[in-house]
C-alpha cells in the first residue's frame, strides 16, 4: 500500500465521486465524528457523489439516505440500496432478491444464527439484527468482549457450513444467501441512480474502506484507499488498497477527503 500522499493530483481534478464504508471507515471509536460528516458534506458541494457501502441494516441505511449528506447508500453487503429522492420526498429501495427469496432466507439464516451461537461461546448475534432484512451479523467484538481469531473463524466454518456467503468486517462476520457482494450493488446504483456505467468510468471514483469486506471493492477500483486500521487485516485481503492515510478511522476519511479538495483547487 503507498501513502496517500502518492496519489497523482490529476486523480482529484477528475473524480466523479466517492464510495466509502461506514464502520472504522467514516467512524472513530464507534461514533461518527464530525470531521467525517463534515468531509462528506465538502465532497458534495464540490460536485462529487457520495455513496455508503455498508455492511449495516436496512434500518440505519433508510435513515442515512435520508438525513446524511449522501447520494444514496448500498446496504447489508450489497443486498440492496436505499435513494432518497428529496424533491419528490420518496425512497427507492431496490433489492438483489425478491421478498419470498428474502422471507425464506430470513428463516435459514435464523437457523444458523442459533448454530453458532450453540458452536462458539461469547459470540452474539449483532444488537442491530431486527433492523436487517437480507442477512445474519455475528457480533464478535462491537458490544461483546472481543472474541480471538480462533473463534472468529469458527463462527466463518459454521456459517459457511450452512451454505451461507460470508464476509467478516471489522465488528461483526455477516452471512447471507446469495451470491451479490458490495460491489454487484455498487454498479447497479451507478447505473440506476448515476447513470453510470461503473466499469467504464471506475477511474474517476475513489473508494475507502478498512476491512475484509470490503475486499471486492478494493480489487476493483484502482484508486482505492485504506484508512490506517487497515494494516490489521492485511494477511486477509486478497488484494490490499493502493493507498493508505496515516490517520485510522474519521481522522483517515477526513484526511483523504481534505487532500482530493486540495486537488481540486479549494484549500477548504
Amino acid at each position: 500500500m503507498k501513502p496517500l500522499v502518492e496519489l497523482s493530483p490529476d486523480v482529484g481534478r477528475g473524480l466523479i465521486g466517492v464510495f466509502t464504508d461506514i464502520d472504522d471507515t467514516l467512524t472513530t471509536d464507534g461514533q461518527l465524528p464530525a470531521a467525517s460528516y463534515s468531509a462528506m458534506e465538502r465532497l458534495r458541494e464540490n460536485g462529487l457523489a457520495v455513496v455508503p457501502i455498508t455492511g449495516r441494516p436496512a434500518g440505519w441505511c433508510d435513515l442515512i439516505a435520508r438525513l446524511w449528506p449522501v447520494d444514496g447508500v448500498v446496504g447489508e453487503n450489497g443486498a440492496f440500496y436505499f435513494h432518497y429522492d428529496r424533491g419528490n420526498r420518496k425512497m427507492r429501495r431496490y433489492y438483489a432478491d425478491d421478498a419470498t427469496s428474502r422471507r425464506r432466507n430470513s428463516e435459514r439464516l435464523k437457523a444458523l444464527g442459533d448454530a453458532v451461537l450453540s458452536a462458539v461461546p461469547g459470540a452474539r448475534i449483532s444488537a442491530d439484527q431486527a433492523y436487517r432484512e437480507t442477512d445474519l451479523a455475528i457480533d464478535f467484538c462491537e458490544d461483546v468482549a472481543p472474541l480471538d481469531e480462533s473463534a472468529v473463524a469458527r463462527i466463518v466454518a459454521v456459517l459457511k457450513a450452512g451454505g451461507a456467503t460470508v464476509k467478516v468486517s471489522s465488528i461483526h462476520v455477516n452471512a447471507w444467501f446469495g451470491s451479490y457482494d458490495k460491489l454487484t450493488m455498487t454498479r447497479h446504483f451507478a447505473r440506476d441512480v448515476l447513470g453510470l456505467d461503473i466499469d467504464a468510468v471506475e477511474q474517476r471514483f475513489i473508494f475507502s474502506g478498512d476491512s475484509p469486506n470490503d475486499g471486492p471493492m478494493f480489487s476493483f477500483f484502482s484508486h482505492s484507499v485504506g484508512v490506517a486500521n487497515v494494516s490489521a487485516f492485511a494477511d486477509q485481503l486478497e488484494l490490499p488498497p493502493t493507498y493508505i492515510t496515516d490517520g485510522a478511522g474519521g481522522g483517515g476519511f477526513a484526511e483523504m477527503v481534505d487532500m482530493l479538495i486540495a486537488m481540486r483547487g479549494d484549500d477548504g
